[in-house]
């Protein structure tokens, strides 16, 4: 297996998940306290009543489970930001398709070399499998100790394993996002309850309710309400895009595999 391959396994083993999600939750505490909690976003000093029409006093008033709703989001924006670079530098420099059939046209006129060049100009996941695949094959042809059919098997194999290399990098990640699409509903939901408890709470008390109370409780169910859902659906969104996006890869990796293992078997009967 190459050594590119091989450093990429080594760099995803530092747990940048967890600096990324520990970083999210600073930042919200941070946006929370300092920007939704700022003074001028309230009519007095206590934070109680929020300035008509001001939406970030608004947020604020959600209570201590909008910030790791935040967190749930920012992390969602930067997880998607980050898939979306990984999965783009996957392809290559140029067109995916381009590429696998210029690979396709080389296999058939039998130039293994300019296919390998090819792949070299590339670069990429999706070339970094068909280059070990077609190293395989200039292997297999110089190797008289095993069967034509012995051959194609090892040339498959060695494509099925530089593509369980490659895959992993890929997908990293993608549980996370799929996690907090579950997650984040079950948050809000959460959020959602404690807010309604406040809101009966206020109409419980003796005499007249209090005003300030009963909306405090109602806004903080609707504010973890909505952050909760539209977290969610982002969540949702970005991960059945980024899977398209690897089953599109992946596709076309075994579609060139298939036909650098054909074509070395059509030409060596």
């Amino acid at each position: 297996m190459s050594s590119q391959s091989k450093q990429t396994q080594k760099k995803s083993d530092f747990p940048w998940a967890i600096v990324v999600i520990l970083s999210s939750l600073v930042v919200s505490e941070i946006i929370f306290h300092f920007v939704f909690g700022a003074r001028s976003h309230f009519m007095d000093d206590m934070r109680k009543d929020p300035v008509p029409g001001d939406y970030l006093g608004t947020i604020y008033k959600g209570g201590f489970i909008v910030p790791f709703l935040l967190t749930m989001f920012l992390t969602v924006v930067a997880f998607s930001i980050e898939r979306f670079m990984t999965i783009s530098k996957a392809k290559g420099n140029g067109s995916l398709e381009s590429f696998l059939q210029k690979v396709k046209t080389l296999l058939h006129a039998n130039d293994i070399n300019g296919a390998i060049a090819e792949c070299n100009r590339q670069k990429g996941s999706v070339a970094n499998v068909v280059v070990e695949g077609l190293h395989k094959y200039q292997d297999m042809d110089k190797n008289s100790g095993f069967t034509l059919e012995q051959k194609v098997q090892h040339i498959q194999q060695e494509i099925e394993e530089a593509t369980s290399l490659e895959l992993p990098s890929l997908e990293e990640n993608l549980p996370i996002l799929a996690t907090i699409a579950s997650v984040a509903t079950l948050v809000a939901l959460l959020g959602t309850v404690m807010g309604m408890i406040r809101a009966f709470a206020a109409l419980a008390v003796a005499g007249n309710p209090d005003p300030g109370a009963l909306s405090a409780g109602i806004s903080e169910a609707l504010i973890n309400t909505a952050i909760g859902i539209g977290t969610s659906a982002l969540a949702i969104i970005m991960y059945n895009l980024f899977t398209g996006m690897i089953d599109k890869l992946t596709y076309g990796i075994d579609e060139i595999g298939y036909s650098i293992a054909q074509t070395f078997a059509s030409t060596r009967k």
